[in-house]
């Protein structure tokens, strides 16, 4: 598949992947401006003087790269979604995790990793009834319960046993 981008300046890098076999394009901060977000926090917007063309079918993700463990740094929106009729520039903003002095992502660095995936065409239908599943209607943390449960129904039988 062939991915056009455009260079909105001169600073503008262009993406790169470290190995064939990544499933991201890594992009690289050309500057970083801050805006102060409806909480009246400061965020720190990440530009990288690009812009792409994704194809129709297709959406582009953008995700931190496996680095930001070691920054004190979360991406507000925690993946950025762009959509294939978007021609802008790419950014991404992120907020401090921490009060003290944060350890960023400087200009000049790769920041965030731009995966494309396809995207099936979808109708919504409503309707009156849903499928039964085995989940059903477990929401928040029902794994964690129904590991636990089968924990002690297994030590209950083991503890019968002996």
């Amino acid at each position: 598949m062939q991915l056009k981008f455009k260079k909105l300046s001169e600073n503008a890098v262009m993406p790169t992947k470290a190995h064939v076999t990544d499933a991201g394009l890594d992009l690289t901060a050309t500057s970083i401006t801050t805006q102060i977000n409806e909480c009246g926090q400061l965020m720190l917007v990440y530009h990288t003087d690009l812009a792409v063309e994704i194809p129709e079918g297709y959406v582009g993700l953008l995700f931190p790269r496996s680095s930001i463990y070691k920054k004190s740094l979360a991406q507000t929106n925690s993946v950025g979604v762009i959509d294939s009729g978007y021609r802008g520039e790419i950014m991404a903003v992120f907020k401090a995790t921490t009060d003290v002095i944060p350890a960023v992502y400087k200009a000049g660095e790769r920041f965030v990793q731009l995966v494309i995936v396809p995207i099936p065409e979808i109708e919504v239908v409503e309707a009156e009834e849903l499928s039964e599943s085995d989940r059903g209607e477990a929401g928040y943390g029902s794994s964690d319960t129904q590991a636990e449960e089968k924990k002690e129904v297994e030590e209950t039988a083991a503890e019968q046993a002996a």
